[in-house]
């Protein structure tokens, strides 16, 4: 996820310092993915730099600096809801190349690896489900910062967290379908490979069918006319 354009996403909602910015993020995303509070800051910085954002003027030396959108800052953020999420280059998978070396690498059980994965998606999924039952976690949400700003509590946070608790469950299926197929196809080339002769050349495969040529017959002289 960009952790940037959801800043910006937050901030079209009023301004706010780092550690708000933190705590909407969580709320609103069911704290699925916790956003470290120095990434946040760094993060701020860097749209500040872009000229997206620019910090408010304090009142307080104790408080902490807050930030606003600048008009560049708001745009994007807006275009971003009508953009689609791009999936070019796809992100590195740990799993998809774990095993695509494993396949060939000599010495290297793949059948074995896809057990033990297989075993850890399907205790994954099990929680998932298990989670979504409970439903969500009051007590991790809902408490007011005191700067008018709340991480929600409400129904339509309890509908964020489950969408975002249906994705990892839809994930981790999927990923148990891939390993099933590779399991397949892992035993269906070992399969091939064992019924496919090596190839020794032409006249090996010719004496193994036990084929011979034919001779090309004499041609018969006519007799000679009177």
């Amino acid at each position: 996820m960009s952790i940037r354009q959801a800043m910006l996403a937050l901030l079209d909602t009023g301004p706010m310092h780092g550690y708000q910015l933190r705590q909407e993020f969580e709320g609103r995303t069911g704290g699925t993915w916790p956003l470290n509070i120095g990434q946040a800051y760094t993060t701020l910085q860097r749209l500040q730099r872009d000229g997206l954002v620019e910090p408010l003027p304090s009142t307080s030396s104790d408080e902490p600096e807050r930030f606003q959108l600048t008009d560049s800052g708001r745009t994007e953020a807006r275009a971003w809801w009508h953009a689609p999420v791009e999936r070019g280059a796809p992100a590195r998978d740990e799993l998809a190349i774990k095993l695509a070396l494993a396949v060939t690498l000599p010495g290297v059980d793949v059948e074995a690896i896809v057990r033990v994965q297989r075993t850890e998606s399907m205790r994954a999924l099990q929680d998932y489900t298990r989670l979504k039952r409970r439903g969500p976690d009051r007590t991790a949400g809902g408490v007011p910062d005191g700067s008018g700003h709340e991480s929600p509590d409400t129904g339509g946070s309890d509908l964020a967290w489950t969408l975002v608790l249906d994705a990892l469950i839809f994930q981790t299926e999927a990923e148990m379908r891939w390993l099933d197929h590779v399991e397949g196809r892992v035993l269906a080339a070992r399969t091939t490979a064992r019924r496919t002769p090596p190839s020794t050349g032409q006249t090996s495969a010719a004496a193994a069918t036990g084929s011979h040529a034919t001779p090309t017959p004499t041609p018969t002289p006519r007799k000679a006319r009177r």
